[in-house]
């Protein structure tokens, strides 16, 4: 969570769109985090979900299968025993360990999920297509308005505006619906254990001890999605170290009780703490002018909103943007033939909370409908598809081998890989927009024939 990785194609990973205001909507979480189908309706009894996007696979909590739990796994067993031996150089308690891993079995339906996640994808359109739907806007204005005192409270308190808060609500949890029933403890040890990603989720582990040592909640209570994910904004356990607060009172950092008190100002905790500038967008809408540099278009280039406009770079509105925003960038996610945006500080901000730029976005656009914005004004290319995780390997094994190195061959569309795009954009003058499309992996493909080089080519078929 907290690398900045510019994710186009990678952040487009969960689900799909509602076509009305009352139909189900889908989830969105851009980061190793389970997503769930369905949208909440306030005012009925509608199924909801969550919008976290990362690549994740997308299940009906109601209909999903209950986790196969393995008993007598010696090898799982012996791992536990010596973790143990670390936590308590980590200062956890023995009672306070043994009391959380009571029943503590090895869980293959979390690992199930985190090994399927990177093969579901969506393209941003459609995960900004559930986002900001209907029905979640409606649903955000009516969690606004049932907790307006607090969330003003709120925002007086840590300067960030109360329909940020609620849009990162109703991405995470469907606005506390959706918080998780998986067991944390269980999950985070069955992930260490496992290796992949071993010394992040150890990590996350001593966290959830220590959560639990400190009192704030129980190992019953401690639940949340399969990767430990907790409560109505889905902290994982580091996160919750260093940010939650206890807005009531009680004496208690709860951000799981039906209550979202704490969880709301435990989000605007963590966005200020972040750089979060009280009164100023994460970013606008913007409309290039024809013969346009997209070169311009980089996240490391910045300039005034008047500097922009010198360029040709207007609001939707047709007016120059406000320079009292502060300096910007030009933002495509989805390329040339997509919506341009002008992003700003409180765009990073965002991005501390979930690097990947479809979920920034999504809470900046969804913040704004809460608040009486408009739709975004520009189409889509509607006629794509998103990349494989097998594609998007291939995509950069071929841009390395046609020299234009992307650094790493792991499947995330990054800044790295986007500058790659671009190189090999410009010098086979193309729009160098940095949009790594499958049109442009067909044509590497005819370039050098069907087989890229022999390293791993397994990836690809």
């Amino acid at each position: 969570m907290q690398l900045r990785i510019l994710t186009v194609i990678l952040c487009a990973c969960v689900l799909g769109q509602s076509a009305a205001a009352n139909a189900p909507d889908r989830s969105l979480r851009p980061v190793a985090r389970p997503s769930f189908s369905g949208d909440l309706q306030l005012a009925s009894a509608a199924s909801t979900e969550l919008v976290r996007p990362v690549l994740r696979p997308t299940a009906n909590m109601a209909a999903s299968p209950k986790p196969t739990l393995v008993a007598g796994n010696l090898g799982f067993q012996s791992w536990i025993e010596g973790f143990r031996a670390r936590a308590q150089i980590a200062g956890i308690q023995p009672a306070v360990f043994d009391r959380a891993f009571q029943d503590i079995q090895y869980n293959t339906g979390v690992i199930q999920k985190d090994r399927n996640q990177s093969e579901f994808t969506k393209t941003i359109w459609d995960y900004l297509d559930s986002a900001a739907s209907d029905a979640r806007i409606n649903n955000g204005k009516a969690a606004l308005q049932k907790h307006q005192q607090k969330l003003e409270d709120i925002e007086r308190r840590f300067g960030v505006e109360k329909e940020v808060i609620v849009a990162v609500w109703g991405l995470e949890s469907a606005y506390g619906t959706y918080r998780g029933d998986t067991p944390v403890i269980e999950a985070l040890a069955t992930l260490a254990y496992d290796g992949r990603r071993g010394e992040f989720f150890e990590t996350q582990l001593l966290a959830a001890l220590e959560i639990l040592q400190s009192g704030d909640t129980t190992t019953t209570n401690m639940t949340g999605s399969w990767a430990g994910a907790m409560g109505h904004t889905q902290f994982i356990p580091t996160s919750y170290l260093n940010f939650a607060v206890d807005f009531t009172g009680d004496g208690k950092r709860d951000i799981w009780s039906n209550d979202p008190s704490d969880a709301l100002a435990s989000t605007a905790a963590y966005l200020a703490k972040s750089g979060w500038k009280t009164g100023k967008p994460w970013g606008v809408e913007v409309i290039l002018p024809n013969g346009f540099d997209y070169q311009e278009a980089n996240r490391e280039i910045i300039k005034s909103p008047s500097k922009w406009a010198s360029l040709g770079v207007k609001a939707t509105n047709g007016q120059p943007v406000p320079n009292s925003y502060g300096n910007g960038s030009i933002l495509l996610p989805a390329g040339s033939q997509g919506a341009a945006f002008m992003i700003f500080s409180n765009f990073d901000a965002i991005e501390h909370y979930n690097t990947a730029d479809a979920y920034v976005i999504g809470v900046g656009h969804l913040s704004d409908r809460i608040s009486g914005g408009p739709k975004i004004q520009s189409d889509w290319p509607r006629g794509d598809r998103a990349l494989t995780q097998k594609e998007r390997l291939e995509l950069q094994r071929r841009l390395t081998d046609v020299g234009f190195n992307t650094q790493k061959i792991d499947g995330k569309i990054g800044p790295l890989t986007i500058n790659a795009v671009r190189d090999y954009q410009v010098t086979n003058s193309l729009t160098p927009d940095g949009y790594a499309s499958l049109t442009l992996l067909k044509r590497l493909r005819k370039e050098r024939g069907s087989s890229p080089s022999a390293v791993g080519t397994q990836d690809y078929n």
